[in-house]
């Protein structure tokens, strides 16, 4: 990700919930004021992979039609201009660390309270908890907002 320049960035965690669309709104948003960039940052990971037995899954992921389901994402949930100047990566690896990595030098990381594997009850989910511990940049947390 882009970190030479002088504009401040800030990196949102994105997966398709809607504590995550929160997030987006919300760095949208604070960018805006801030005069800076948003990177929105998706993470895959397969499952089995880093475990003792195979995974059970197609190690085959269509990388560009994950490409064009973010970005209409990003247009559905912002709208087309807003969605225009956000940067999407779209990275391979484990959530918590990649996100960590990708806001090193940000100005804020945003993620949602509770993404697509948080237990109903859960106040925070394992990657929202584990990077308010680990950021090297303020931390923030939005809760889905209540329709």
């Amino acid at each position: 990700m882009d970190r030479d320049g002088s504009e401040p960035r800030v990196v949102v965690g994105v997966d398709g919930s809607a504590a995550s669309y929160a997030a987006l709104r919300w760095a949208v948003r604070y960018a805006g004021l801030v005069g800076g960039v948003v990177d929105a940052v998706a993470v895959w990971e397969l499952p089995g992979l880093y475990g003792w037995s195979a995974p059970a899954v197609d190690m085959d992921v269509d990388q560009d039609e994950t490409r064009q389901r973010m970005r209409k994402e990003l247009t559905d949930v912002l709208g087309e201009e807003a969605a225009g100047s956000v940067r999407t990566h779209l990275v391979h690896g484990n959530a918590p660390d990649v996100l960590l990595r990708a806001a090193e030098g940000a100005e804020a990381l945003v993620v949602g309270s509770r993404g697509r594997g948080g237990f109903a009850r859960a106040l925070l989910g394992s990657v929202s908890q584990h990077v308010s511990q680990h950021a090297s940049c303020p931390v923030v947390i939005v809760r889905a907002e209540q329709g």
